[in-house]
């Protein structure tokens, strides 16, 4: 019952920052702007959002091939409709609960393929890592390419307030940097007397799911394939935003520059707030005031390309779920 509450206060602590936003930006808003928006909503070309969808779909189908790739060193070859379910099912849990969708798509596994939760969960961290790094590779050099308009952007909105905290929470770090170091030299000398319990092994078989994870990408027998999936992932992560271009005679016009700059920043809204939810709206409207987008198109052209993507995952996602377990079903009937 308490786990239950706890899961429903999470639930409703993300959808009030998601509607805290959306009044930050709507109550800025004339009663002209509104109703402009709304026009915009009506006249919008939903084609270039079933397309969008559909490149979503690709972009995950492509995720579980490379998470199957992740797999196979360890003696795995899970069946691609059980792991692209299990990464469909972790992005719907994800939308209602932070984090938890890698837990669950692991445990599908473990149900489904008899893969230990800790060994898949490790290749989840590494598959996570990976598209960290791609991500940083592509948001630097969006900034390199387009420095003259992201680079004031991004120095007063992102730099100049960071380095403003930074300075004002010094002390702040420095007491959590000394908690950490004192926390680390109590487990170390505490540490046989806590071997007994129950988060001290789960946390031993998440280290070590993690590391062998790192281990399995040495081991890959098809390093540029496992290369070419990452690349297709974020191409179609990519050309998402860009198709949402053509919903609207405002935006058509805009080029494969404007949609980089989109994605980066988008992203960041959506690792900020679960979702995205009212945050990434807003996001693309104030990045589309740099290429003189208005923001009230910036704002609908925001709230399309975040209704593509939750769509994509919210049908998939139950989808899957229904399936799932009578796909397998039926599999496991013909056997006997």
């Amino acid at each position: 019952m308490k786990r239950r509450i706890f899961s429903a206060l999470k639930i409703l602590f993300f959808l009030s920052i998601g509607v805290f936003f959306i009044w930050i930006f709507v109550r800025k808003l004339t009663p002209d702007q509104k109703q402009e928006i709304w026009a915009s909503f009506i006249s919008a070309n939903y084609f270039w959002i079933i397309v969008s969808i559909i490149l979503g779909i690709l972009s995950h189908l492509i995720r579980s091939l490379r998470w199957n790739m992740l797999l196979e060193p360890m003696g795995y070859k899970p069946k691609l409709k059980n792991t692209f379910s299990a990464v469909m099912i972790g992005y719907l849990t994800n939308t209602a609960i932070p984090r938890l969708g890698e837990v669950t798509r692991c445990g599908i596994l473990s149900k489904y393929e008899k893969i230990p939760l800790s060994k898949s969960f490790g290749t989840v961290i590494v598959e996570r890592s990976l598209d960290l790094v791609v991500f940083a590779v592509l948001f630097f050099f969006n900034l390199i390419m387009f420095y003259d308009k992201l680079g004031r952007y991004v120095e007063d909105r992102i730099l100049i307030p960071m380095r403003n905290k930074f300075d004002i929470e010094n002390n702040i770090l420095a007491i959590v940097l000394i908690s950490c170091i004192v926390l680390f030299i109590l487990f170390f000398i505490f540490r046989k007397r806590i071997q007994h319990l129950k988060i001290y092994h789960k946390s031993k078989e998440i280290i070590h799911g993690f590391w062998h994870g790192l281990w399995v990408v040495t081991k890959i027998e098809r390093p540029f394939t496992f290369i070419l999936y990452t690349l297709l992932i974020w191409f179609l992560y990519y050309m998402m935003i860009y198709v949402c271009f053509f919903t609207m005679p405002q935006t058509n016009h805009l080029g494969f520059d404007v949609a980089l700059s989109l994605l980066m920043f988008g992203s960041i809204g959506i690792i900020v707030v679960q979702g995205g939810i009212g945050i990434y709206p807003a996001i693309i409207a104030e990045t589309l005031i740099l290429y003189d987008v208005p923001t009230t198109y910036g704002y609908t052209l925001g709230w399309l390309g975040w209704t593509a993507q939750t769509l994509m995952i919210v049908i998939t996602g139950l989808v899957c779920l229904v399936l799932l377990p009578l796909i397998n079903k039926s599999k496991e009937y013909e056997k006997a």
